[in-house]
């Protein structure tokens, strides 16, 4: 099986809940994509580094990883030099979740890129175990309907954010 994890930049610790995931993906030997991002990225690339876990791929745009703590091999996603910003990298984070079988997302509950994996994997039918960081609580979302319910206790901000970019599918 093969698991994309990601989260926002402003996550940069993996609590110990958050650690046993990780170390459960790791015993059933699972394929790791993981991003080249700070925060989340670089947090769980430290973790699996540590624990000399060597089942990941990271997703870099242009084949430049940004962070790469484990040395592992870097998939290269190639991105047209006239896309910049959000566009650039979310492009790499499409392609993981293409390829990925499920997802483990990290989420603040405001992060416009982690919201975006947890909808481009629904998109292509593929259930996330989503960790809200703030709330210190997993949910299983397996379609939109449960991803909208729980953004109900999301700011507005947020919601707004969700229905534009299942608009922009």
């Amino acid at each position: 099986m093969k698991i994309f994890i990601a989260g926002p930049r402003a996550i940069s610790n993996l609590n110990i809940n958050v650690q046993n995931r990780l170390r459960n993906i790791c015993n059933n030997g699972f394929t790791v994509f993981i991003g080249d991002a700070n925060g989340v990225d670089t947090a769980v690339q430290k973790y699996l580094s540590q624990i000399n876990y060597r089942n990941v791929r990271v997703y870099a745009s242009n084949g430049k990883a940004r962070n790469n703590h484990g040395n592992w091999p870097i998939e290269n996603i190639s991105v047209p030099q006239h896309i910049r910003k959000f566009d650039f990298y979310s492009m790499k984070d499409k392609a993981m979740a293409a390829n990925a079988d499920y997802g483990f997302m990290l989420w603040n509950g405001e992060s416009r890129g982690t919201l975006n994996n947890l909808v481009n994997l629904l998109n292509v039918n593929k259930k996330s175990l989503l960790y809200l960081h703030p709330y210190n609580v997993f949910h299983c979302v397996d379609n939109f309907n449960k991803l909208e319910k729980i953004l109900l206790s999301s700011p507005y901000k947020t919601r707004t954010m969700f229905y534009e970019l299942r608009k922009n599918l």
